[in-house]
């Protein structure tokens, strides 16, 4: 199982499901952060924590512990 977390930067990524519960998952998926969703890599911050992607055209900032939730391939 691969996690957005463990994607490169650069890389253009599928979701295929969202892990988690309640609040988390819901409010990961307000962002737009759907299964079939294309998420691109765009950078990782200097210390490693968060990542920004890019998501039906929109910059969006992840911390890696809710980058971990989401699947892709």
């Amino acid at each position: 199982m691969k996690t957005l977390r463990d994607a490169a930067v650069g890389e253009t990524v599928r979701v295929l499901r969202l892990n988690g519960e309640g609040a988390v998952k819901r409010r990961i998926m307000d962002m737009g952060i759907t299964k079939g969703v294309q998420l691109h890599l765009v950078r990782v911050a200097p210390l490693g924590d968060p990542i920004e992607i890019t998501v039906r055209g929109y910059e969006l900032s992840l911390r890696k512990a809710d980058a971990e939730m989401i699947e892709v391939e």
